[in-house]
């Protein structure tokens, strides 16, 4: 397995961490770093996600099969090979796995490639492939199980739970338990949480009474979950919750993959160690997972999730999952609506970014103040459409917030946008040096025409005052060459531009009298009074 530091450094795909497990504590970590690496690369970050995880028992083959899921998507995007399988002698790799008793992967791990896949239609979509800590391990809580399911069932659109040999009465109960956060929230969203469940019942052993593969295991499955009259109150509730939780179940019969497999010590994933019956039914299953025809993009609340959506996800999931006890089902839905509302206002964010980013970005030339506050004032009401238009949980009051702080972000990336418009105004540039060489050269004449009529002691005032503007303009030329002392010279810009201020204003206001005595005229004398 590799951690963030190890994918980096080697540049090979390989699965990442990106939910710690702290055994000891029972506690859980994600690895935010890790994972926006992942799903924030430019080419995938806005595509729609396909999330295909498998999670069940430990030492039952999970990771073993998302390896056969990988080899698929590489033939896939390598434009395809006479056997997507591969060769009899070639060893699989991927995820980690071996053979033994004692659980291999802990927490959750994806792939640290997302592929791009093209549907039929045309439509890009990103796939990513998740692997789960095995439940129920010797080092496990029932705590730390729950968790990991949730976490992956919640965050999936696809969850692959993986089974041995049946599907016991035992396994439906602990589904009912991992899925029952979504249960319960479902009340108040009136949707199913989650969306498709696959059981995949591994070495199955009677293919005379249920075909291996899909037909099989969906006969298999309409009879397992079948609700009847005479069966008790709490077997009724068990399968009516994973109808009402999920909107597809499905179930695959897979045969036993070989004695070769099960106790060889040294099996190392070969296609000749294989059952053959094994090879042909992986034939049939994995490219019906992720036949491009059959990949379902993640959603939530009918909206589907980008990357960068899913990226919220993961952050608003595990604040739930981080305290003592396990959360209670309404945290799960605030939880929802408030990643729901992150990503619908990181969203109209980018929309007012990169319109002005057109408008007045680093290469643009410098635009009248007027115009740059119209172009903001169009497109914050862009964002702000968009943000109000976009699919979200919690209601208007529960979004309100959000939309409060998404108009205090853009104003600040206006205030930002103003700053770097003024500073390509050649004459904002030139402003301070301008008015203090402007003052000097003023207070030096003055100088002079006071030295010239006798009054020595202004001449020497106005020397001074020559000094400090002097001594102000090499001070504040000696900043912007350094960059050092900028607080220093913030002050020396502000003084000049209060100075500049005043002064336009003084000479704007007597331009105005001016021309109004010389348009209106003077009032006229009362001969009275003469």
């Amino acid at each position: 397995m590799l951690n963030f530091c190890d994918a980096m450094e080697s540049g090979k795909p390989g699965p990442v961490q990106v939910v710690l497990v702290h055994k000891e504590q029972h506690s859980f970590e994600l690895e935010e770093k890790a994972l926006a690496s992942i799903l924030l690369q430019d080419h995938i970050r806005d595509l729609d996600v396909v999330v295909v995880s498998v999670a069940g028992a430990f030492r039952k083959g999970k990771s073993f099969f998302l390896d056969f899921m990988l080899r698929y998507l590489y033939f896939q995007k390598e434009g395809g090979r006479s056997n997507w399988l591969g060769e009899p002698e070639e060893p699989l790799t991927g995820f980690s796995w071996r053979g033994g008793s004692d659980p291999e992967t802990t927490g959750i791990q994806i792939w640290s490639e997302v592929f791009t896949v093209e549907k039929p239609g045309g439509k890009k979509v990103a796939v990513v492939l998740m692997d789960t800590q095995g439940a129920f391990d010797s080092q496990s809580t029932v705590k730390d199980c729950a968790t990991i399911f949730a976490l992956s069932t919640m965050t999936s659109s696809v969850q692959i739970y993986n089974l041995s040999q049946n599907i016991q009465e035992d396994d439906l109960q602990q589904l009912q338990l991992f899925t029952e956060y979504g249960r319960l929230a479902m009340d108040e969203i009136f949707q199913k949480p989650f969306q498709t469940l696959m059981f995949l019942v591994r070495d199955w052993s009677f293919p005379y009474e249920y075909n291996y593969g899909l037909q099989g295991g969906m006969s298999f499955l309409d009879k397992r979950l079948q609700v009847k009259e005479h069966q008790h109150e709490e077997i009724q509730n068990v399968r009516n919750h994973i109808h009402s939780c999920f909107s597809s179940v499905t179930c695959f019969l897979l045969p036993h993959p070989g004695l070769e497999v099960a106790t060889s010590p040294d099996f190392d994933g070969k296609l000749k160690d294989i059952a053959s019956e094994f090879k042909e039914q992986l034939q049939t299953l994995i490219p019906f997972v992720l036949n491009p025809a059959n990949l379902m993009e993640k959603e939530i609340n009918g909206s589907k999730v980008t990357c960068r959506g899913l990226l919220e996800y993961f952050k608003a999931y595990i604040k739930i999952y981080q305290g003592e006890d396990l959360p209670h089902p309404k945290s799960m839905l605030q939880a929802t609506a408030e990643a729901n509302n992150l990503a619908a206002a990181a969203s109209a964010k980018d929309i007012y970014y990169n319109n002005m980013e057109e408008v007045c970005g680093g290469d643009k030339p410098y635009l009248s103040p007027d115009i740059l506050e119209e172009k903001h004032s169009e497109f914050r009401q862009l964002a702000l459409d968009h943000f109000k238009k976009t699919k979200k949980m919690g209601g208007k009051d529960f979004s309100l917030r959000y939309q409060q702080e998404l108009e205090e972000e853009i104003k600040e990336l206006y205030e930002n946008f103003c700053k770097h418009n003024g500073s390509k105004n050649v004459f904002s540039t030139f402003r301070t040096p301008a008015v203090l060489f402007t003052g000097i050269v003023a207070l030096y004449i003055a100088s002079g025409l006071t030295g010239f009529v006798g009054l020595e002691v202004v001449a020497q005032l106005f020397n001074c005052m020559v000094g400090l503007l002097l001594i102000a303009l090499l001070t504040w030329g000696y900043i912007r060459y350094s960059g050092q002392y900028r607080e220093l010279g913030g002050a020396i810009d502000s003084g000049a531009a209060y100075v500049l201020e005043q002064a336009t204003s003084h000479i704007g206001n007597s331009t105005q009298a001016a021309v109004r005595d010389a348009v209106v005229g003077r009032p006229p004398v009362d001969k009275k009074t003469q």
